[in-house]
């Protein structure tokens, strides 16, 4: 009785009700009272005797750390994150190694510098959940254990995953400045705002997507100051400049030129709103509330700047940028039979479009419309239909490339932080051959979390002989193999290219052939040009119109030379390797580019190079991203987009246990919660904590025996931890709980040190202080004394003086008197002798 649990709702996922009435072995139901006073009859599957969850005690609702609650199952890590995130407005919520951020489409007050400082320095459960923890925790491992590390920002589209990734990069430029005056720090942040108004757009999901991958390598000399910085980037979604779909815009730089058209330095570049160019204005809006596309611009231009771009090659760039906006407005008439079209000699577009790019008018005329076909026998013109903007995409590698060399460290890398800001997983009405390489990408992903989180927990329980049952969890391997291994679907996918007369359709009907039997692959009911394919988050149907062609990512050789002819040499720089490299460096409909971080020319007439394919290149790009996330330490930031409509602080459960199932935080608590997260060889405990350890156990010789005695003095729980054999491994927590010991014990010493220093010092002071004083009063007392000697000798003269005086005036009158008296008595006897003689 009054026992509370959870049972499945379709609206809210999981309801919370109360049992009233005691369950008895092998009762068909259970008598529950939900939260709205309803009763409810539960049913019980008898077979599968699966009673419902049961529900945490009030007081562990609002952990930071869902590790640490009672009761780990899907509800519970739900209404923790709900609580959390509604009534206390916390977004950031630990779950073991993984940090959980909710998007709260909102700007909170909780990245100030102020903040970035409190963080710096402490140990990653001392504080709240922030990504500045997780930030300080890779900062302190690299510095620590002086191995590499990564961040890994990972989530759906719109929730906030660059957002995370940049107030990563803040917290290592304000910690790790540099040491020198070359403001390195300074130019890493400033990279943001450029890769945001080339690489990020509106779209239905999210006001500032990124439509491209990245992964920032912060580099570090040896005393942790930042010496530099690369990226490399993956995936630009190359179709969107010249489609969007309803309510998208295109790249933020178009809306930001056209906001600063009027400009006088941007009069030549003959730019009106952005209203008037087709390649802004499909999605229909060109605005974004709250956002200022001007201010935006000022704040590119003078990151730019600050990464020293000359302001020559910054209006280069800005004409490349209005060349494609007036190219989008190109009047191309299509013939009657549909495989030739033609451009009006006199459309005021293309003359904008070939002033500013600085190419001939008459040729660019020609090969927007033609091109030539060579044939073992002779050479000749062939019409073509429409085709797209080549140049993007080479702007977009340019600056990159000149991003890198701004932040080119100069003096050698002692490590590095690398934050991969990825797309998520993708799954539409229509999914094409972007949707296919990013979800390929994130499958890459899923499985580096597997291995890290999963795989080798457990097999490193086994290799240490530590007693552990294994979990079983989802390992995408099969998907990855359906995609990648000898005729995979990406291997087919080449093979259909190479045919002379290869199609979408032949292709499908291959993958149908070729894997019907596959657990991850089906063939939909009512289509013969579409597959389906069972990733780790999601069910998803591809359809395979577009395949090839994005996949050949054909350039045509005569519009190259045309662009490498330009009276501009920057223009002619962004394609003079294009010849050499056309397939793997051109912007095709729609096919997702590859930034690789090499930017050497291609070796000149490599028949098979210039025959890779986008999803061979794809695929390359990706193994080498993953053998970069494996030699470093990862740390995981799962991003959450709590709602659709991009509300702030709106939970909606469905779709937020949708993405806590698909990313692996489910399965990532059952593992912590039931394993030993925390581990340390025995010479590496030893020297960290030798600290903690009595003499007469440090004269031993076997450090495994030492490490074993302080452990079981320390930590009564012998559950606690497990002595493997090169390893001890503890649960969760205790490598925090040895850390305060070991810092009490530090302190304790540190305030010995500190209070003898203080005493010495007093004492010192005292005894000069007391030496000033003593000869300061010898000295006063001496002025004194003399001065009462001086008073003394006063006094007495003064008194003598008195003493001479008195006794002169009183011997004065005394003689007076005397004198006075005699002569009375003279005249007084002589006239009493008369009287006595008259009388005789």
């Amino acid at each position: 009785q009054y026992t509370r649990v959870w049972i499945p709702d379709p609206d809210e996922v999981w309801r919370s009700a109360e049992i009233i009435k005691d369950y008895k072995e092998g009762d068909k139901s259970l008598h529950l009272k939900l939260e709205d006073e309803t009763l409810y009859e539960y049913p019980i599957d008898l077979q599968g005797n699966e009673l419902p969850f049961l529900r945490n005690p009030d007081i562990l609702v609002g952990e930071n750390d869902l590790t640490a609650l009672s009761y780990l199952h899907e509800p519970a890590v739900l209404h923790n994150l709900k609580v959390r995130f509604l009534e206390s407005n916390h977004i950031y919520t630990y779950c073991g190694i993984v940090l959980v951020a909710i998007n709260p489409y909102e700007q909170l007050p909780i990245y100030e510098q102020d903040v970035i400082y409190a963080y710096s320095g402490q140990n990653m459960g001392d504080m709240d959940p922030h990504i500045f923890a997780v930030a300080e925790e890779a900062f302190k491992q690299m510095a620590r254990d002086e191995k590499n590390q990564s961040i890994i920002v990972s989530g759906e589209s719109g929730a906030g995953k660059t957002v995370s990734a940049k107030y990563a990069m803040r917290f290592f430029a304000t910690v790790g400045g540099s040491a020198s005056e070359t403001n390195i720090e300074a130019k890493v942040l400033a990279s943001s705002p450029i890769m945001e108004a080339i690489g990020n757009a509106k779209t239905t999901r999210n006001d500032n997507s990124s439509r491209f991958g990245k992964y920032i390598q912060i580099g570090f000399d040896k005393r942790y100051h930042i010496i530099g910085a690369n990226m490399r980037t993956y995936l630009l979604e190359k179709s969107r400049v010249v489609f969007q779909a309803e309510d998208e815009r295109n790249y933020h730089i178009f809306y930001q030129l056209c906001a600063s058209a009027s400009l006088p330095e941007f009069k030549d570049l003959g730019l009106t709103c952005a209203e008037d160019y087709f390649y802004a204005s499909q999605g229909g809006n060109t605005s974004i509330d709250g956002v200022n596309d001007a201010d935006d611009f000022k704040k590119t231009r003078h990151a730019f700047t600050l990464l020293g771009v000359k302001e020559s090659h910054q209006m280069t760039i800005f004409r490349i940028i209005a060349a494609i906006l007036h190219l989008g407005n190109l009047e191309i008439q299509a013939e009657r039979d549909g495989d030739a079209c033609s451009i009006l000699s006199e459309d005021k577009h293309l003359n904008s479009f070939c002033s500013l790019l600085g190419v001939e008018h008459s040729q660019m005329e020609h090969w927007l419309c033609h091109r030539k076909l060579v044939t073992t026998a002779e050479t000749y013109v062939k019409n073509m239909s429409v085709q797209q903007v080549h140049i993007y995409a080479r702007l977009f590698n340019w600056i990159v490339q000149h991003i890198n060399k701004a932040l080119h460290a100069t003096i050698k890398q002692h490590s590095f932080i690398g934050v991969l800001d990825i797309y998520g997983f993708e799954t539409f009405e229509v999914n094409s051959f972007e949707q296919f390489c990013i979800n390929y990408a994130n499958e890459k992903l899923q499985q580096q979390f597997n291995l890290h989180v999963f795989k080798l927990e457990q097999e490193e329980y086994m290799k240490e002989g530590i007693p552990w049952t294994l979990i079983d969890f989802y390992d995408n391997q099969p998907c990855i193999d359906l995609i990648e291994t000898k005729l995979g679907i990406l291997d087919l996918l080449d093979e259909e290219c190479k045919v002379p007369k290869g199609t979408d359709q032949n292709w499908a009907q291959k993958l149908y052939d070729r894997h019907a039997s596959s657990q991850h692959f089906q063939k939909p009911r009512m289509s013969n040009t579409s597959f389906i394919v069972l990733h780790f988050a999601d069910k998803v149907e591809y359809q395979s119109e577009g395949f090839l062609e994005k996949n050949r990512d054909t350039v045509y050789e005569e519009q190259i030379n045309i662009l490498k002819a330009s009276k501009y040499q920057m223009v002619a720089d962004l394609f003079q390797d294009e010849k050499d490299a056309a397939s793997a460096t051109s912007v095709g409909k729609g096919i997702p580019k590859i930034s690789v971080r090499s930017a050497r020319p291609a070796i000149k007439a490599a028949n098979k190079e210039h025959k890779k394919t986008v999803g061979h290149q794809f695929r390359n790009s990706l193994h080498l991203l993953m053998e970069t996330l494996n030699a470093t330490t990862p740390h995981y930031v799962r991003c959450i987009k709590p709602n659709d409509e991009k509300r702030s602080f709106k939970f909606d459960p469905k779709r937020v246990v949708q993405q806590l199932r698909a990313c692996g935080v489910l399965e990532t608590i059952r593992i912590s919660a039931a394993g030993f997260p925390s581990r340390w060889s025995y010479h590496d405990f030893f020297n960290r904590y030798r600290v903690l350890m009595k003499n007469r156990d440090l004269s031993k010789n076997d450090k495994k025996q030492i490490c074993q005695t302080l452990l079981e003095d320390l930590i009564k729980d012998p559950d606690k931890f497990q002595f493997g054999r090169t390893k001890i491994f503890f649960r969760a927590g205790q490598v925090a709980y040895l850390e305060k010991l070991r810092a009490d014990k530090f302190r304790a010493a540190t305030i010995m040190i500190q209070k003898t220093v203080r005493g010495w010092l007093q004492r010192v002071r005292y005894q000069r202080l007391r030496q000033a004083a003593v000869i300061i009063q010898r000295y006063a007392r001496g002025c004194l004394a003399r001065r009462l000697a001086e008073h003394l000798r006063r006094t007495r003269a003064a008194i003598i003086f008195q003493k001479q005086y008195r006794m002169l005036r009183i011997l004065r009158a005394y003689q007076r008197v005397r004198s006075a008296t005699v002569t009375i008595q003279a005249f007084a006897r002589g006239m009493f002798v008369r009287r006595i003689y008259h009388k005789v």
